[in-house]
């Protein structure tokens, strides 16, 4: 058996920034076993799978894998399938926009936008909240700490600098659970910087991560009075979205760049 294999850098307008994901394409779906064993191999924070969906709710179905679990929601893998179902020369027959059936975070979106593309995201809602055996971790005390009832935990520090000088405990953040640990400050180029640790779930710090601003966008779009803003990751890779607030979604825009296209190979 081979299969579709793209390579992308989502949020990203050169090679080598942003964040990376696989995007391969299936007739129909392997065993889960198989499913996490060319997750591991990839090795990216997701490698996400497609198969037409044939309930009619959407265009495709999605499904995301780290190299250690199936995760619940992705941004950047799901931009970077839209990349690759809207470009042309690749032949899946899309126009403008794709719609992805997902096992627990509902029907995704990718549209073309002046700048790239377009994600919609379910916003995900945090309450004020502490959380002391974290915070001691993270190697500065933030200003605020807000979290979700599924794990998704932001941690809102002084400045820019603190956010990038931070030196987390991994292995015990990753104790904790496969929460993620988003730092984040007011930024310095853009409205808002962030760093993003998931090392309970197989990545130790994201590049660029969708679902993470998800949760950004209506924390800031209440701090800052708008439903709009622009956002950095300041990853060692790094990538910059765009954030804006529409009801109950969050779109998050930024450009793709596909870096390898090929096979990826099954034994029969």
């Amino acid at each position: 058996m081979n299969i579709p294999y793209w390579h992308v850098d989502a949020f990203a307008d050169r090679p080598f920034a942003g964040n990376q994901a696989a995007v391969m394409v299936l007739d129909e779906w392997l065993p889960d076993a198989v499913l996490q064993a060319i997750g591991e191999e990839n090795n990216f924070a997701e490698t996400a799978f497609l198969v037409r969906d044939a309930s009619g709710a959407a265009d495709w179905e999605l499904r995301w894998f780290t190299p250690q679990m199936e995760i619940r929601l992705c941004g950047h893998a799901t931009l970077a399938s839209g990349h690759v179902l809207l470009d042309p020369p690749n032949g899946f027959g899309s126009s403008d926009r794709v719609t992805f059936r997902t096992r627990k975070a509902g029907i995704l979106e990718v549209r073309r936008s002046d700048a790239g593309y377009e994600v919609a995201l379910p916003t995900i809602a945090t309450q004020a909240s502490a959380w002391s055996e974290a915070v001691a971790l993270l190697g500065a005390v933030p200003v605020e700490v807000w979290r979700s009832d599924d794990r998704y935990g932001i941690y809102l520090f002084d400045s820019e600098a603190t956010v990038r000088g931070l030196d987390p405990d991994l292995r015990a953040l990753g104790n904790l659970g496969d929460d993620q640990f988003i730092c984040t400050a007011p930024g310095a180029r853009t409205d808002v910087v962030s760093r993003v640790f998931v090392p309970g779930g197989g990545v130790d710090e994201d590049s660029v991560t969708g679902s993470a601003h998800a949760a950004l966008t209506p924390f800031w779009a209440e701090k800052l009075g708008r439903n709009a803003f622009t956002a950095h990751q300041a990853s060692a890779r790094g990538g910059d979205l765009t954030c804006r607030l529409d009801g109950e979604l969050a779109w998050l825009g930024g450009q793709c760049v596909t870096v390898v296209e090929g096979r990826f190979y099954l034994p029969g």
